[in-house]
């Protein structure tokens, strides 16, 4: 597979064999995922963008003024870009994460709908950050599937596995459509 990484400021090495994109700030990485996404079979969600930003960006030091308090901040929401990308015509088949601390799979349907997704991969949140293993559900219209504890390199084969699955299916039921990806 031809694999395009977009990802914030990690601390993490280079995967070997994808094409790497930085960004700093959520809109560039919305600019850079809709620039990348045209023409993708498969498009994966896997971090949450902070869901507001501040308005206006200092350029300079915000200096404390004795009697003044705090500057007030104001936040703008952020855009929403898996559901975004979700609308393109034609979309990829679309993943999206839901790292939820309650009501995991209840959060989940509702992202699903939300984003107009097919699939939600959803997981306690507090428990996965920093483990190595994690557990997994994956949430579609059909319902939620509950996969057991392993490692998280394990879960992504798994993952990247059945999403080869469903767009085997998907083209199977698309034959000789308009827009199929099989002839």
């Amino acid at each position: 597979a031809e694999v395009t990484l977009i990802a914030g400021p990690v601390a993490l090495a280079k995967p070997s064999g994808v094409h790497l994109v930085d960004v700093t700030t959520a809109l560039e990485m919305r600019d850079a995922t809709l620039a990348a996404v045209r023409g993708a079979d498969v498009f994966v969600a896997t971090a949450a963008v902070a869901d507001w930003r501040v308005d206006r960006v200092a350029t300079s030091k915000i200096k404390k003024r004795p009697g003044e308090g705090a500057p007030p901040l104001r936040l703008v929401e952020n855009p929403d870009i898996l559901a975004e990308v979700a609308r393109l015509e034609p979309a990829p088949y679309c993943v999206g994460f839901a790292a939820e601390s309650d009501d995991i799979v209840a959060n989940a349907r509702v992202k699903l709908a939300k984003k107009g997704v097919p699939l939600i991969v959803a997981n306690d949140g507090p428990r996965a950050f920093g483990a190595d293993s994690n557990a997994i559900t994956l949430v579609d219209a059909a319902g939620a599937v509950e996969w057991p504890p392993a490692s998280k390199v394990e879960l992504a084969r798994r993952l990247v596995g059945e999403v080869a699955r469903r767009l085997r299916a998907l083209d199977a039921d698309d034959v000789g459509r308009p827009g199929s990806r099989e002839p």
